[in-house]
């Protein structure tokens, strides 16, 4: 039986942490997609074709793995696509209560889904989206936080003139 897993987030960028979480994701079932949220309330850094460009740059030779975006609630979207897992990445306690919370709220809107929590490797359990950018934003370095390909847009996005 293939076991499809969704990793669903805004990747508003995308990270080094969300690509481990990617890989070791890509490695457990036998495919992933990956699903942008498309959030009407909120107004992203990064366009969605923007964000799909960077991952799909970021996840290139990884075969079982693909990128799509979705708007609406994750457990319609999760069951459209034919997927029985939604994947979430934890970084610390913090993340735990808010996941926990949306996992057990997923699974009373549909009990045919289960998620799963990883956790990225050790060197980016600090590391997330926001912190990128502010850190980029004042001028600080992101090598090694997020794919050279993210590095070089937030670079000429936030270059002083």
């Amino acid at each position: 039986m293939d076991t499809r897993a969704i990793y669903p987030g805004s990747f508003d960028p995308v990270t080094n942490g969300h690509i481990d979480l990617i890989h070791r994701s890509a490695a457990v079932f036998d495919t992933v997609v990956v699903a942008i949220l498309h959030n009407a309330g909120k107004t992203p850094f990064f366009s969605i074709e923007e964000r799909t460009e960077m991952l799909l740059e970021a996840i290139r030779g990884i075969k079982n793995v693909s990128v799509t975006s979705f708007e609406g609630l994750l457990v319609d979207f999760v069951e459209q696509i034919g997927a029985s897992v939604i994947i979430r990445g934890i970084r610390a306690v913090s993340d735990y209560e808010y996941e926990l919370q949306m996992a057990l709220m997923n699974r009373r809107l549909s009990n045919k889904v289960e998620t799963v929590f990883m956790l990225p490797a050790e060197s980016y359990s600090f590391l997330s989206s926001r912190l990128v950018k502010e850190i980029s934003q004042l001028g600080g370095s992101i090598h090694g936080l997020v794919p050279e390909d993210v590095e070089k847009r937030l670079s000429s996005r936030f270059r002083i003139k």
